[in-house]
């Protein structure tokens, strides 16, 4: 299952930004995933407890919003959503589009929380 190591990538990338903001723990992890993207959203979620053990994002809630595919027609320069196995423009119906949405998996926002008591 590599939905395993992409947690993994994923609560490195959050204790990064927790540590840069000196963060006490992490409340909260939202990401976007594209259907294009090779990663099934339930198995990130089964996976994301295993990796986030023992991390400052151990309790933390994962949230996936997934995103559609986003076609751009050569032929008529329409900007269409897809289906992920029926790749045509929406407005022309032609096969010839590039895709430009629908393939990333992005870290969109992180919520800490940080200790507002000053050190002495």
């Amino acid at each position: 299952m590599h939905e395993l190591a992409i947690c993994q990538a994923l609560i490195e990338q959050v204790e990064r930004v927790a540590r840069q903001n000196d963060a006490r723990r992490v409340i909260s992890i939202v990401i976007t995933v594209g259907p294009l993207s090779g990663v099934e959203p339930q198995l990130l979620e089964h996976a994301y407890p295993l990796a986030a053990a023992g991390t400052l994002a151990e309790q933390a809630t994962l949230e996936i919003e997934t995103v559609p595919v986003r076609v751009r027609c050569r032929s008529c320069s329409a900007e269409t959503d897809a289906s992920a196995n029926r790749l045509l423009c929406g407005a022309c119906g032609d096969w010839k589009v590039d895709v430009i949405g629908g393939e990333e998996m992005i870290l969109k926002r992180v919520e800490l929380e940080t200790s507002t008591s000053a050190v002495h």
